[in-house]
């Protein structure tokens, strides 16, 4: 039986587009009907690439002109490292999450759904809002401490912004995250109970043509180059060691850090290259955690050189991890077509098992146990006959 699904989303054009887009699909392929908002723009006349409207308020509305003004203060105080984006960072995101709940909890109908996901942080308060559908929180990953380890949050902040987030963790119907050691991560740092999972790992969509073997054998970083969870003098300094790597995403990286700068490109450009390349700072969120373009080198068969600091990668089998000080002759360890080929095929082995056809299975379970609820309660309010 057919389900009405509301996805509620920022699509960015990198990572945080990836998943809920790949949610609408599997939906779709299933035969529900989706709808997908990108409230990327939400206070802005515009969304359109290129457009002025990108710009300039988007309603008179007392509500979008201050969600609007909140988005201009925080690009203006704490888009730079400094002492205002530690100590202004936390009222700017409170704001922010405040706003959208308001905006979205009255602009959109959720009782006309059957399920209702939010795949952001930003727009997640809009869950909180009394409804009939069934309702999802997609979690990246565990916000406050996210932030915090990025620069924005002072501890004070932080632990208030963990306290907060951890009863609104608890308080959700159903949780996920974008990677399942996040949930386990939340489990033990913020002691939520974990009741309310409905795990939906991140998945990949494994490629129809594999990368090949070739020597000299050659490096992809591909993906977001904003953050400093990446850790780009890492990735610098592994270009000094190994000069056939070369960088993809976006925002344009500082010249001076010398990183081969391939501007933007789809993940098909991996066909090209024989390893994919994590970085990441040792932040025990980031050694628990995930990457997302770890999936897309997968899927494209691979192997994946990660930091020796991440942990789980049993989950991530094709994964070969390194040292800065040994970086080099790992991947001389695997310059020989046999043990290549052997890694390449564990890693696309492994982008199949982590098919979003795969990791999204529980949403039908999810839409089914929602519709049996939803006929048991139609069927108790019906006058009997």
């Amino acid at each position: 039986m057919s389900a009405k699904v509301l996805i509620i989303a920022q699509l960015d054009g990198y990572a945080n587009s990836v998943k809920p887009l790949a949610v609408e699909r599997f939906l779709r392929e299933h035969g529900h009907d989706v709808h997908l908002v990108d409230t990327a723009y939400l206070a802005r006349a515009s969304g359109r690439p290129g457009s002025l409207g990108r710009m300039l308020p988007g309603s008179p509305h007392p509500a979008r002109l201050a969600l609007y003004a909140n988005d201009v203060a925080s690009k203006v105080l704490t888009r730079r490292w400094g002492p205002a984006r530690r100590h202004l960072s936390y009222y700017v995101m409170m704001a922010d999450h405040l706003l959208r709940r308001s905006i979205l909890s009255k602009e959109l109908r959720l009782d006309d759904y059957d399920l209702v996901i939010c795949e952001t942080p930003y727009d997640s308060g809009v869950l909180r809002t009394p409804t009939s559908a069934r309702t999802l929180y997609d979690c990246p990953n565990p916000w406050a401490d996210e932030v915090f380890c990025e620069g924005r949050l002072t501890r004070r902040q932080h632990s208030r912004f963990r306290r907060w987030e951890t009863r609104f963790l608890e308080d959700m119907q159903h949780l996920s995250f974008s990677w399942e050691t996040y949930g386990r991560y939340a489990v033990a740092q913020y002691g939520i109970s974990g009741a309310n999972f409905t795990q939906l790992n991140w998945g990949c969509t494994p490629a129809t043509q594999r990368a090949r073997f070739a020597r000299p054998p050659r490096v992809a970083y591909i993906g977001s180059l904003s953050g400093q969870f990446i850790d780009l003098p890492l990735l610098a300094r592994l270009t000094r060691r190994y000069p056939h790597i070369d960088v993809y995403g976006g925002p344009p990286p500082d010249p001076s850090l010398g990183l081969r700068y391939r501007g933007y490109a789809s993940p098909e450009v991996l066909q090209e290259y024989q390893f994919g390349l994590i970085t990441c700072s040792r932040d025990l969120i980031r050694r628990e955690g995930f990457s997302a373009k770890h999936l897309h080198y997968l899927a494209h068969g691979l192997p994946v050189l990660v930091p020796a600091w991440r942990r789980n990668l049993e989950l991530l089998r094709g994964s070969v991890t390194y040292k800065e000080d040994n970086f080099r002759s790992v991947i001389d360890s695997l310059s020989r077509e046999a043990a290549w080929r052997a890694m390449s095929d564990e890693a696309y082995v492994q982008g199949e098992r982590l098919d979003w056809r795969r990791t999204l299975q529980p949403l039908q379970a999810l839409l089914q146990d929602a519709q049996r609820t939803a006929v048991g309660t139609e069927s108790l309010s019906s006058p009997h006959r």
